[in-house]
């Protein structure tokens, strides 16, 4: 059984990740400092408390470990924050990697997955957007990934480290068995930041800006569902594996959904209304990130299975009753009863 190196494998997309490769068969090593993560995520394997910006640590994990591969999932990943506080994603995302980087030369270790993202491309000039898309990203987070993926091409000339970068969109849903799903703390994913207005876990959801060039004046988002998220990076683990080159694939659904349609889906798969507060644009918001998948969907032989926006925001409404509400006392915490509407659209 070949172990796989798992960094950050306690948050929402590295837990999901952990436990999929489990299934496929592989023994799941998670390093995670638990700063966004939560221990209890991590299903799977063995979880390691600490940084892979630690390198006397790295160094021990790799003596005692028989590391096939590594999966990368540690970075830090919200863009208006990283317009105020960019020191703090230069330092996780970019110099925090190299360490990892330069650890996994030491050892030998030629194999590297790296949960990447759309935010490197900008804003787009074109739609959907394809891998071969200029990179210019309008902010600190997405310059740090595509800083990353720079360097990772970089170690492959040099060092002949054989990577997958996977620029994901918006990752969005929960596992389909319940036991996982989104936990940010504080929560800053759309989805479940409607769901939890509408549960009575906030008072409302805000929309940052309603004057974009788009058919309701709100951003389009293209959200792909957390379990073909994994297929994909699953599929790009075992392609590497088997001596795939280095490249870069989109992961996304194909298809882009406005803020209201989100808010609208979510309403009927409550089947309440969703309090909305109104504000300004965030800085560092492109207007539309809709993703071309045909590479991965060629080479990977992969396809998302969830593409529905109602399914997606279904799988994540199920997480959020049980997660925060609990079935035995929906009724009394929502002020209202819980029972969902389900959806196909």
């Amino acid at each position: 059984m070949k172990s796989i190196l798992i960094v950050g494998g306690a948050g929402y997309i590295g837990s999901h990740v952990v436990k999929a490769v489990a299934k496929a068969g592989y023994h799941p090593v998670t390093l995670d400092n638990l700063s966004t993560g939560h221990p209890d995520a991590v299903q799977h394997g063995q979880l390691i408390v600490g940084s892979m910006a630690d390198n006397i640590l790295l160094e021990q994990l790799f003596r005692e470990h028989d590391i096939a591969a590594v999966m990368h999932y540690a970075t830090i990943s919200q863009a208006g924050i990283s317009v105020r506080d960019p020191a703090s994603y230069y330092r996780n995302n970019l110099a925090a990697t190299q360490v990892l980087l330069d650890a996994m030369h030491a050892h030998d270790i030629k194999r590297l997955v790296f949960s990447s993202t759309a935010a490197v491309y900008g804003n787009p000039q074109y739609l959907p957007v394809d891998e071969e898309h200029r990179k210019l990203p309008i902010n600190p987070y997405g310059r740090t990934m595509w800083m990353v993926e720079q360097m990772l091409a970089d170690y492959d000339t040099a060092y002949d480290l054989r990577y997958v970068s996977l620029r994901n969109f918006n990752v969005a849903g929960a596992d389909g068995d319940g036991e996982l799903g989104e936990r940010h703390i504080p929560e800053n994913h759309l989805i479940p930041l409607v769901l939890q207005a509408g549960l009575g876990k906030s008072e409302a959801v805000t929309v940052f800006g309603t004057d974009y060039e788009t058919r309701d004046g709100t951003c389009v988002r293209d959200y792909v569902h957390i379990d073909d998220l994994c297929n994909a990076h699953l599929a790009a683990l075992q392609a590497l594996l088997k001596g795939a080159p280095s490249t870069a694939y989109n992961i996304g659904n194909g298809e882009g959904f406005t803020v209201k349609e989100v808010i609208g889906v979510a309403e009927h798969v409550l089947q309440r209304s969703i309090p909305v507060v109104q504000s300004g644009r965030r800085a560092g918001d492109p207007a539309s990130l809709i993703a071309d998948t045909g590479r991965a969907r060629a080479e990977l032989v992969w396809s998302p299975r969830h593409r529905k926006l109602g399914q997606i925001v279904q799988y994540a409404a199920l997480w959020e009753i049980r997660n925060y509400l609990g079935y035995a006392d929906t009724r009394d915490k929502a002020g209202a009863d819980t029972s969902m509407k389900t959806v196909s659209s």
